[in-house]
């Protein structure tokens, strides 16, 4: 499967044949995380979720190769509307993004970080592990106190993420693996958009990596996905974290394509 290249830079777009993957991916990624307020300009999504610092809830997608007009105006339009919530513009790149909106953010001080990998997996071909087969609960205020305790996030975190959580619209199983003596132990949710199953946020707690939990959790909700109908799934973890790489290509997942984000530079 193709790849953008390794400059960290400027990337190179995959092949055009893979962008209706892309496009399908971003469009489920979207609705497995939905933001608070989403607007467009032309084909440009503006992403803006004021309870919630994350990412991916906070920035500027543009979704069509082709739309390149009026690019400096139109980031400075999106700029004031970002500082009028109190947050400094974020632009994701994609393979869907312009080329000449990445040469503008190169050629005017903004820099990039944080390369994050999107992997699929064939679900009807996959072989899942053997193991303990946990059940998904329906509980938001349950699966948010795990998911805060497992990443060590701040509890005041708590009704922003659980309002993200219930505003996920596709069926979501919500799995969390707990001791009784010693809490939330790991967690993840599962989101089924018909035939595509998206892993969100799973995580271990520190104290207990390495013990096979993460792929316990990970095989209970694929399984669960699978029995449900979904034919593929998908998940997105950064390109400098070696072992979940290593973990989830051992579980069959492939490479789709990648993304990352620019922020305006000192």
């Amino acid at each position: 499967m193709a790849t953008i290249a390794a400059d960290p830079g400027m990337h190179e777009m995959i092949h055009d044949e893979n962008l209706p993957l892309v496009r399908r991916l971003e469009a489920v990624g979207f609705r497995a995380w939905p933001a608070s307020s989403v607007a467009y300009d032309g084909s440009w999504q503006i992403r803006l979720t004021g309870s919630h610092p994350s990412k991916r809830l906070n920035c500027l997608v543009a979704l069509d190769p082709s739309d390149v007009r009026d690019i400096p105006l139109r980031i400075e339009k999106a700029e004031r509307k970002f500082a009028a919530h109190g947050r400094p513009l974020l632009v994701r790149e994609t393979p869907l993004s312009p080329r000449p909106l990445l040469d503008y953010l190169a050629q005017n001080g903004w820099e990039r970080f944080e390369e994050v990998v999107t992997l699929t997996a064939d679900l009807t071909t996959i072989e899942l592990p053997d193991g303990l087969d946990y059940l998904p609960t329906q509980d938001v205020g349950r699966y948010v106190d795990a998911d805060i305790a497992v990443h060590g996030a701040d509890p005041a975190g708590k009704p922003a993420l659980a309002e993200i959580v219930s505003a996920i619209q596709p069926p979501t199983g919500l799995f969390v693996i707990e001791d009784a003596e010693d809490g939330p132990l790991a967690a993840t949710l599962c989101v089924q958009d018909n035939d595509l199953a998206g892993l969100m946020s799973l995580a271990v707690r520190a104290d207990r990596r390495r013990q096979g939990l993460g792929v316990e959790l990970l095989t209970s909700a694929l399984r669960w996905a699978r029995m449900r109908g979904a034919r593929a799934a998908w998940l997105q973890v950064v390109a400098d974290n070696k072992a979940a790489l290593a973990l989830y290509a051992k579980m069959g997942f492939t490479e789709a394509y990648r993304y990352a984000y620019w922020r305006k530079g000192a």
